[in-house]
């Protein structure tokens, strides 16, 4: 089966942010004046074959843990559905 993946990173709570502290700064002089606590991440989107959903997320989640994160100061929420393809 085809599942669409999504791995959203985000730095751990506690690890200094310098491109969210950067953006929260400039925002006040753009009129943006109630914004606080701006954190940036990334995402990455891909599509997986494997045999079931449980299965490709343990495959996706050994991807994060070797190659995508940083496991020591990011996290990774994941999300797995089956891809449009897959289900029609």
């Amino acid at each position: 089966m085809l599942f669409s993946v999504l791995v959203e990173v985000s730095l751990r709570e506690g690890v200094a942010d310098p491109q969210g502290a950067t953006i929260e700064r400039s925002l006040p002089h753009l009129g943006f004046d109630g914004v606080r606590g701006v954190r940036v991440g990334k995402s990455i989107r891909f599509d997986v074959e494997a045999a079931d959903e449980g299965s490709a997320r343990t495959e996706v989640d050994d991807l994060c843990r070797r190659f995508l994160t940083n496991p020591v100061i990011e996290d990774a929420t994941v999300t797995v559905t089956v891809a449009e393809a897959a289900a029609r």
